[in-house]
């Protein structure tokens, strides 16, 4: 083991992507390598596949005309750590590519991974920028607190909440105060899309 992630599926973000496809968008979808849901089908997309959060960040510092990205969903459970070093309970650094498994026990040293929301207004500067806030820890108060600190801190127009510190749904956060509810990801892409498009006519 040389990282440690987050698991999802991927689903949200490819549900996502179909519905952005149906109201006429022209999509690119990063979906990471362990996922396990389906690829998104449809016209005008652009898919691509990441490891490390640091992947992510350059292929999306390689997509061609950024200044032409109208909104990003920044819906990737990405690493929140990386492994910096292995070692025997006596301190001893592990190098091989496989570790052996006659080893009592180990110590996984961890540093934490760069984070992509915070720079992505930077990489896109005329794009509006949607969070995530997922919180098992908590209650529905302190989750809705941290999506409205995610959009402070990050500047963007939107942050979906949700989790079990939630309870059941999503909440959509804008900076106004303004709160959304949305009670299945069926829902939540839709809103989401009728948004975006909104955006577009305004």
């Amino acid at each position: 083991m040389r990282r440690i992630t987050n698991f999802s599926s991927g689903e949200l973000g490819v549900r996502l992507t179909e519905c952005l496809l149906e109201y006429g968008w022209e999509v690119a979808c990063f979906k990471s390598e362990a996922a396990t849901y389906r690829d998104p089908a449809g016209p005008n997309l652009l898919l691509g596949s990441f490891s490390t959060n640091e992947d992510l960040e350059s292929q999306l510092r390689a997509l061609p005309e950024p200044e032409g990205v109208h909104i990003v969903f920044h819906a990737a459970a990405l690493t929140d750590y990386r492994v910096v070093s292995v070692c025997t309970h006596e301190g001893e650094p592990l190098q091989a590519k496989k570790i052996p498994s006659h080893y009592a026990g180990l110590q996984i040293f961890l540093e934490p991974a760069a984070k992509l929301l915070p720079g992505l207004g930077t990489l896109f500067p005329a794009a509006r920028i949607v969070g995530w806030k997922f919180e098992l820890d908590g209650d529905r108060a302190s989750a809705l607190e941290k999506g409205r600190n995610q959009l402070r801190e990050n500047g963007s127009s939107l942050c979906v909440v949700n989790g079990a510190a939630l309870g059941s749904g999503f909440r959509i956060l804008d900076p106004q105060g303004a709160q959304h509810e949305a009670q299945t990801r069926s829902e939540l892409c839709n809103w989401l899309a009728n948004w975006a498009s909104r955006l577009m006519l305004s």
